[in-house]
């Protein structure tokens, strides 16, 4: 046994790392029992892929670096919050002309803006031709200053403080700070594929 198994296993062993699957599922099974299925077949899929999802996430949250502080209990990222939302050289132009400049993979982690808070996306389609990427859960943003995106999201160039509030769940509402929500269970996933380094390279896991 090699020693990358060894502490591949010593995680799944550890306190941490059950403590975090009990909280992501508890968590996971309040929020199934909350949301209207169509069907028993859509809820024993969804409970089936539970235990796949939930120890990838939590090994992935024990193993990433990141500056921001794990807690355990709630399984969530925890970061100091500012009094306003990070949108300061966001402007639509600046973050078209970074994400122009740059070439796009495939699950690079996007952060994109509601009027509350800050979602974690991943770019899964890519058209050059069109200058525009279509996201996992939030559609097409087109990059080009002669398209507008038909959407009420906007979306930003990722930074610490960008990246940071989107991990924590930090919420403001009527421009002043509100209590934190927990980003969902593939966001906290995407959170551990970062790369605090270097934002436009994104770490598999």
């Amino acid at each position: 046994m090699n020693e990358q198994t060894s502490l591949w296993q010593g995680d799944y062993q550890s306190a941490d790392f059950a403590e975090l699957c009990n909280a992501l599922y508890e968590r996971e099974l309040r929020l199934l029992s909350e949301s209207p299925m169509a069907s028993t077949e859509s809820i024993q899929g969804r409970l089936k892929s539970l235990p796949h999802y939930i120890k990838r996430t939590a090994y992935s949250m024990l193993q990433v670096e990141t500056p921001l502080e794990l807690d355990v209990q709630n399984a969530s990222w925890s970061a100091k919050q500012g009094l306003k939302m990070p949108l300061s050289g966001q402007e639509q132009k600046t973050v078209n002309n970074w994400y122009l400049s740059m070439k796009l993979n495939h699950g690079l982690v996007v952060p994109i803006a509601t009027d509350s808070t800050i979602l974690l996306d991943s770019i899964e389609r890519i058209d050059i031709e069109q200058q525009r990427f279509r996201t996992n859960a939030h559609g097409w943003f087109y990059l080009s200053q002669h398209e507008k995106n038909k959407t009420n999201l906007q979306l930003l160039k990722p930074n610490k403080k960008v990246m940071t509030s989107a991990c924590s769940g930090h919420c403001w509402l009527n421009a002043h700070r509100a209590n934190p929500v927990i980003p969902t269970l593939r966001e906290l996933l995407l959170s551990c594929a970062i790369n605090w380094r270097n934002f436009k390279q994104p770490i598999v896991i």
